[in-house]
């Protein structure tokens, strides 16, 4: 014991020393933006960043120095550095926000990072200091205080290395190497496997909000999405054949379901030592464009799944492993047996991860793509971008990937392999906008046109629950595009009645329907799984309460897009996010500060989904305990046991203080501050309007193609004076980058009761030049309609 002891106290005394000869650097980026970097001793110093496209700016900073401790001043912030290279932020005006604690760099002494260090570095945070952000951490909780995790790019979990405070401050690690995160007794630290710095960014943004805008402002802002991909999107693993394909897009026109997109899943390849060949060469799809172009026909789009790895007899392996460009790990598929499970590994697949990060790379990757573009494609469903790494080795990790060794950029991986295709299609065409979903994300994707899904998500209700705070700390570190497998991806435990059956199962049936009214509130609102189809006629038929409340949701999203797409403009344009945790708009409220079962949709909307069964047990029920449940079923089971989804249910769902709000269903009004008991059914989940609001609400469509802006609804929610902008534009370009969109500004005068529609700014091809908009304030069953023609008009209500 005395020997360990002595061995822990030289390291201890041998990182003092080693931080004596530490270069501390301040460099403010703006007056509120600053970053640190800690060079030690013949390091080879920082490397250009992925993730920062910001430069410096000309900040005024007054410098000055007294009893060996530095301090710089900004017109916001001042930053003192002493003498043992601690690092103290404060306001201007004083108020302190954050300390450093201890840092730490110990030598890699051998391998391909010989002469690079682990490193570490430490922050004192006040008592009580809540914190947020730093990745899709799978664990239910909302704030990131007493918590450790590894941070590594995986299925179900994704770090971004961004952490926010509830004080209003943000950091940046600027490390994409493997490492840990953890709080513990108000110490936060961050680690980092390989580097050559540590080197952070620190941000002051007043709120959450505002860190976001720093950290948009510091790693890119997030282009539009086109309009289509706010409608509802269906999609199964996998559809085997371009019949089928068809045939659902076919069933939602004919059943009168909106939906605007599909998704075609893996292996329309063919097979594994195929993989991801990027064209139709399955027997199954004999005419891949033919098939696309019946889908446009049908106003409908179409998403296809590509991947980060390569089979070896497609090209694409052929030309990167002539250039050294395939990783060495195993990966996903590990079988060149397709159909059987587990794999068989007396016949490897030998399927590669490419290195994204060279240019080269990013090229041959676009080359082979570009047929599936040129074909109609009009999304990518880029898989296993975190990606799948199997069973890694040193040597693994010590692959040089052009800009360090694949230690050192690990966690960068799907930032480099989004990057590509954003950056290669936007030089193709400006009239189709990018629109990439990723199962994997880092600091700096959102300005590629990515949205991230969470994963193969197991089919629960604990995972639902999950999702929530999973997806409001990912938007928390300055990326808005989140979505989950609605139902989950893994459901086989509800086929009790054989394969695919899961859809008849009530249980599943309360699951799936909840998690499509959380999905609802999500950017993307995304059906996906395996094992149990997800199709609406599945589930069974109009008139039947699991249809209709799927119908009815999907109408809902359809309803809310001009809401959702103005929406969208302003997180392009202000920084925005499309959900946000309840303390972002009421961090006075404590009880918002760990709240991670409801969110605000926008400024206006509270999301407070139903996240535990109502109506079947949570506890999923199998064969043998069914004849328990219900003892009109014999053990020869033929059928699953009836529930009654017709019975009306109420919900408990707390109010932050400072606002009052309307329950949507019923139009009630709550004081805020309190938890209310709301009515619901299945086909009603509940959500809350803030009171001093504008929701434009449009006609129900097919598709987005066919849906009219004009007829549009403002419903008002009285209470405060309050604003609308009403952002339109050409729906699938990026015109909008040079100006080409509408904006129409309501605004409501609470107390004189009068609603003014401003003159329209702006215009575009196909601009409506007369509409006729629809007045309807809440409490009141009448409607005006409004003929406007782009001038101001002023309605009393």
């Amino acid at each position: 014991m005395k020997r360990l002891l002595s061995l822990i106290a030289f390291f201890l005394f041998a990182a003092h020393l080693f931080a004596q000869k530490t270069d501390v650097k301040i460099t403010f980026y703006t007056p509120d933006i600053v970053r640190v970097t800690k060079t030690p001793t013949n390091s080879v110093g920082a490397q250009p960043s992925l993730v920062v496209i910001l430069e410096p700016q000309n900040v005024a900073v007054k410098q000055s120095q007294s009893g060996g401790v530095s301090s710089y001043q900004s017109e916001k912030l001042k930053v003192t550095v002493d003498q043992n290279g601690k690092v103290m932020f404060a306001l201007a005006k004083g108020a302190k926000l954050l300390d450093e604690g201890a840092y730490n760099f110990l030598p890699i002494t051998s391998g391909t990072d010989k002469g690079s260090f682990k490193i570490s570095q430490s922050f004192k945070l006040a008592a009580n200091e809540t914190v947020y952000g730093v990745g899709t951490i799978q664990n239910g909780k909302l704030e990131r205080n007493n918590t450790e995790t590894i941070l590594e790019q995986s299925n179900l979990e994704d770090f971004q290395n961004v952490v926010q405070s509830i004080k209003g401050w943000g950091i940046y690690w600027d490390n994409y190497s493997r490492g840990k995160y953890s709080e513990k007794n108000s110490i936060m630290t961050i680690e980092g496997e390989a580097g050559d710095v540590i080197d952070y960014y620190f941000m002051y943004g007043g709120n959450p909000d505002g860190v976001i805008a720093k950290m948009r402002q510091l790693s890119g802002k997030v282009p539009m999405f086109p309009l289509w991909t706010f409608g509802y999107w269906q999609s199964k693993e996998r559809y085997k054949s371009q019949d089928e394909i068809i045939g659902v897009v076919e069933k939602y026109r004919t059943l009168g379901v909106p939906l605007d997109g599909i998704i075609q899943d893996w292996q329309y390849w063919g097979n594994n030592y195929l993989w991801n060949a990027m064209d139709f060469l399955a027997e199954t799809f004999p005419d891949g464009k033919g098939m696309i172009n019946k889908i446009h026909s049908m106003n409908a789009h179409i998403m296809i799944s590509i991947w980060a790895s390569f089979g070896p007899m497609t090209m694409q392996f052929k030309e990167l492993e002539k250039d050294n460009l395939l990783f060495t790990f195993g990966t996903w598929p590990q079988s060149g047996i397709s159909h059987i499970w587990p794999p068989v590994m007396d016949y490897p697949s030998g399927v590669k991860v490419y290195n994204p990060f060279p240019q080269k790379s990013k090229d041959i990757y676009w080359k082979y793509l570009k047929t599936l573009y040129d074909y109609g494609i009009d999304a990518w469903w880029m898989d296993s971008t975190d990606p799948d790494c199997f069973y890694p080795t040193d040597d693994d990790y010590d692959f040089s990937t052009g800009f360090g060794s694949f230690r050192k950029m690990r966690n960068a991986f799907p930032l480099a392999t989004v990057s590509g295709i954003y950056e290669n299609q936007r030089k193709v065409s400006e009239n189709q906008r990018v629109f990439i979903m990723t199962r994997s994300s880092y600091a700096g994707q959102q300005r590629y046109g990515s949205n991230m899904w969470s994963g193969d998500v197991a089919s629960s209700w604990d995972m639902l629950r999950k999702q929530i705070p999973a997806g409001l700390n990912f938007t928390l570190t300055g990326n808005p595009n989140f979505n989950t497998d609605i139902g989950g991806f893994f459901s086989g435990s509800y086929n009790v009645l054989g394969a695919a059956s899961g859809a008849k199962n009530p249980q599943f049936q309360e699951l799936y329907v909840r998690w499509m009214q959380y999905g609802l509130f999500n950017p993307v609102f995304r059906s996906h799984g395996a094992d149990t189809p997800r199709e609406i006629y599945q589930f069974g038929q109009k008139g039947e309460p699991i249809y209709d409340a799927i119908e009815s949701t999907i109408n809902l999203r359809y309803r809310l897009l001009p809401y959702i797409y103005s929406l969208a403009f302003d997180v392009t344009k202000n920084d925005a996010s499309y959900m946000m945790p309840l303390f972002a708009y009421y961090p006075n409220d404590p009880k918002t500060l760990r709240l991670a079962d409801e969110f605000m949709f926008g400024k206006s909307i509270l999301a407070a989904p139903v996240v535990s069964p109502q109506y079947t047990d949570e506890k999923i029920i199998k064969i043998d305990e069914m004849t328990g449940w219900d003892r009109q079923i014999t053990d020869n089971l033929k059928a699953y046991p009836s529930v009654d989804f017709s019975i009306n249910k109420t919900a408990e769902k707390y109010l932050p203080k400072g606002d009052n709000w309307y329950y949507y269903w019923t139009d009630q009004l709550y004081t805020g501050g309190q938890t209310v008991k709301v009515p619901t059914t299945i086909s009603q989940t509940p959500f809350f309007v803030k009171a001093g609001s504008i929701i434009p609400f449009a006609q129900p469509a097919q598709n987005t193609i066919e849906q009219s802006r004009d007829s549009i609804t403002m419903k008002i929610y009285p209470g405060k004076d309050c604003v609308f902008a009403l952002y339109e534009d050409e729906n699938d370009n990026y015109n909008y980058e040079r100006g080409d969109f509408s904006i129409i500004t309501f605004v409501w005068n609470n107390k004189a009761q009068k609603l003014t529609i401003k003159k329209r700014e702006g215009s575009f091809k196909g601009m409506l030049q007369k509409r006729t908009f629809f007045i309807e304030k809440v409490g009141t069953k009448e409607k005006t309609a409004v003929e406007y023609d782009g001038q101001e008009i002023s309605v009393g209500l």
